[in-house]
Protein backbone atom coordinates (compact mmCIF):
# COMPACT_ATOMS: atom_id res chain seq x y z
CA UNK A 1 0.00 0.00 0.00
CA UNK A 2 1.05 3.59 -0.48
CA UNK A 3 2.39 5.88 2.22
CA UNK A 4 -0.77 7.97 1.78
CA UNK A 5 -2.91 4.89 2.40
CA UNK A 6 -0.99 4.06 5.60
CA UNK A 7 -1.23 7.67 6.79
CA UNK A 8 -4.99 7.76 6.20
CA UNK A 9 -5.52 4.47 8.03
CA UNK A 10 -3.57 5.84 10.99
CA UNK A 11 -5.60 9.05 10.90
CA UNK A 12 -8.95 7.19 10.81
CA UNK A 13 -8.00 5.02 13.79
CA UNK A 14 -6.52 7.89 15.79
CA UNK A 15 -9.51 10.13 15.06
CA UNK A 16 -11.91 7.43 16.22
CA UNK A 17 -9.75 6.29 19.14
CA UNK A 18 -8.58 2.78 18.31
CA UNK A 19 -5.45 0.92 17.20
CA UNK A 20 -4.72 1.41 13.46
CA UNK A 21 -3.43 -2.18 13.31
CA UNK A 22 -6.97 -3.37 14.06
CA UNK A 23 -8.30 -1.57 11.01
CA UNK A 24 -5.45 -2.93 8.89
CA UNK A 25 -6.22 -6.48 10.04
CA UNK A 26 -9.92 -6.08 9.26
CA UNK A 27 -9.17 -4.74 5.79
CA UNK A 28 -6.61 -7.49 5.16
CA UNK A 29 -9.24 -10.10 5.96
CA UNK A 30 -12.05 -8.39 4.05
CA UNK A 31 -9.95 -7.91 0.90
CA UNK A 32 -8.06 -11.20 0.95
CA UNK A 33 -4.88 -9.23 1.68
CA UNK A 34 -5.30 -7.15 -1.49
CA UNK A 35 -6.19 -3.76 0.07
CA UNK A 36 -7.85 -2.63 -3.16
CA UNK A 37 -11.02 -0.62 -3.63
CA UNK A 38 -12.49 -2.89 -6.29
CA UNK A 39 -12.50 -6.22 -4.40
CA UNK A 40 -15.95 -7.78 -4.78
CA UNK A 41 -17.59 -10.70 -3.05
CA UNK A 42 -18.91 -12.98 -5.82
CA UNK A 43 -21.86 -14.06 -3.64
CA UNK A 44 -23.16 -10.61 -2.62
CA UNK A 45 -22.99 -6.89 -3.34
CA UNK A 46 -20.06 -6.49 -0.94
CA UNK A 47 -17.35 -4.29 -2.43
CA UNK A 48 -14.15 -2.62 -1.36
CA UNK A 49 -11.85 -2.28 1.60
CA UNK A 50 -14.45 -3.22 4.21
CA UNK A 51 -16.85 -4.95 1.83
CA UNK A 52 -19.53 -2.27 1.71
CA UNK A 53 -22.95 -3.72 0.90
CA UNK A 54 -25.11 -1.88 -1.67
CA UNK A 55 -27.52 -0.59 0.99
CA UNK A 56 -24.63 0.59 3.16
CA UNK A 57 -23.05 2.42 0.24
CA UNK A 58 -26.37 4.16 -0.50
CA UNK A 59 -26.58 5.19 3.15
CA UNK A 60 -23.16 6.79 2.80
CA UNK A 61 -24.24 8.70 -0.31
CA UNK A 62 -22.52 6.52 -2.91
CA UNK A 63 -22.83 3.20 -4.71
CA UNK A 64 -20.73 0.05 -4.75
CA UNK A 65 -19.86 0.80 -8.39
CA UNK A 66 -18.57 4.24 -7.40
CA UNK A 67 -16.65 2.76 -4.47
CA UNK A 68 -15.05 0.14 -6.73
CA UNK A 69 -13.93 2.84 -9.19
CA UNK A 70 -12.14 4.86 -6.47
CA UNK A 71 -8.55 4.59 -5.45
CA UNK A 72 -8.07 2.76 -2.17
CA UNK A 73 -6.87 6.04 -0.67
CA UNK A 74 -10.08 7.84 -1.66
CA UNK A 75 -12.29 4.94 -0.52
CA UNK A 76 -10.80 5.38 2.95
CA UNK A 77 -12.93 8.54 3.25
CA UNK A 78 -15.99 6.27 3.18
CA UNK A 79 -14.34 3.85 5.59
CA UNK A 80 -13.94 6.76 8.03
CA UNK A 81 -17.52 7.89 7.48
CA UNK A 82 -18.82 4.36 8.04
CA UNK A 83 -16.76 3.79 11.22
CA UNK A 84 -17.62 7.24 12.54
CA UNK A 85 -21.32 6.36 12.29
CA UNK A 86 -20.77 3.02 14.08
CA UNK A 87 -18.84 4.71 16.90
CA UNK A 88 -21.59 7.33 17.30
CA UNK A 89 -24.25 4.59 17.40
CA UNK A 90 -22.45 1.93 19.47
CA UNK A 91 -19.67 3.67 21.38
CA UNK A 92 -15.90 3.55 21.27
CA UNK A 93 -14.07 0.61 19.73
CA UNK A 94 -12.03 -0.90 22.56
CA UNK A 95 -10.99 -4.29 21.11
CA UNK A 96 -10.09 -5.84 17.77
CA UNK A 97 -13.24 -7.96 17.85
CA UNK A 98 -15.36 -4.80 18.16
CA UNK A 99 -13.50 -3.20 15.26
CA UNK A 100 -14.42 -6.19 13.13
CA UNK A 101 -17.98 -6.28 14.45
CA UNK A 102 -18.37 -2.68 13.26
CA UNK A 103 -18.02 -4.17 9.77
CA UNK A 104 -19.64 -7.57 10.11
CA UNK A 105 -22.41 -7.19 12.71
CA UNK A 106 -22.54 -3.83 14.54
CA UNK A 107 -25.14 -5.18 17.00
CA UNK A 108 -22.33 -7.29 18.49
CA UNK A 109 -20.10 -4.28 19.24
CA UNK A 110 -19.45 -4.05 22.98
CA UNK A 111 -20.84 -7.50 23.65
CA UNK A 112 -18.69 -10.26 25.20
CA UNK A 113 -16.81 -12.54 22.83
CA UNK A 114 -19.16 -15.36 23.86
CA UNK A 115 -22.10 -13.43 22.38
CA UNK A 116 -24.07 -15.74 20.04
CA UNK A 117 -24.53 -13.80 16.82
CA UNK A 118 -26.22 -16.32 14.55
CA UNK A 119 -27.69 -19.80 14.87
CA UNK A 120 -28.24 -22.50 12.29
CA UNK A 121 -31.49 -22.01 10.43
CA UNK A 122 -31.07 -18.26 9.98
CA UNK A 123 -30.06 -16.63 6.69
CA UNK A 124 -27.13 -14.91 8.42
CA UNK A 125 -25.87 -18.26 9.72
CA UNK A 126 -26.10 -19.80 6.26
CA UNK A 127 -24.04 -16.98 4.72
CA UNK A 128 -21.44 -17.14 7.52
CA UNK A 129 -21.46 -20.87 8.35
CA UNK A 130 -17.73 -21.12 7.65
CA UNK A 131 -17.10 -19.05 10.78
CA UNK A 132 -18.68 -21.71 13.04
CA UNK A 133 -15.31 -23.13 14.05
CA UNK A 134 -16.57 -25.70 16.55
CA UNK A 135 -19.56 -26.66 14.39
CA UNK A 136 -22.04 -26.28 17.24
CA UNK A 137 -24.53 -24.48 14.97
CA UNK A 138 -23.92 -21.14 16.70
CA UNK A 139 -21.50 -18.47 15.52
CA UNK A 140 -20.14 -16.46 18.43
CA UNK A 141 -18.45 -13.10 18.23
CA UNK A 142 -15.14 -14.81 19.10
CA UNK A 143 -15.51 -17.30 16.26
CA UNK A 144 -16.38 -14.54 13.81
CA UNK A 145 -13.35 -12.47 14.84
CA UNK A 146 -10.86 -15.36 15.01
CA UNK A 147 -9.63 -14.96 11.44
CA UNK A 148 -9.12 -11.23 11.93
CA UNK A 149 -7.10 -11.96 15.08
CA UNK A 150 -4.97 -14.30 12.96
CA UNK A 151 -4.55 -11.54 10.33
CA UNK A 152 -3.38 -9.14 13.04
CA UNK A 153 -0.83 -11.64 14.33
CA UNK A 154 0.42 -12.26 10.81
CA UNK A 155 0.64 -8.56 10.04
CA UNK A 156 2.60 -7.84 13.22
CA UNK A 157 5.28 -10.43 12.54
CA UNK A 158 8.62 -8.57 12.17
CA UNK A 159 9.04 -9.54 8.52
CA UNK A 160 5.63 -8.02 7.69
CA UNK A 161 5.93 -4.70 9.51
CA UNK A 162 6.60 -1.83 7.11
Amino acid sequence: VSATFRDRVRWIAEDLGFDPNWLKACKAFETGRRFTADVRNPRSTATGLIQFMAATARGLGTTTAELAAMTAENQLNYVWKYFNERVRERGKIARLSDCYMAILNPVAMGKPDSYPMWVKGSQAYAVNAGLDANRDHTITKAEAAAKVHAMLAEGLRPENVA
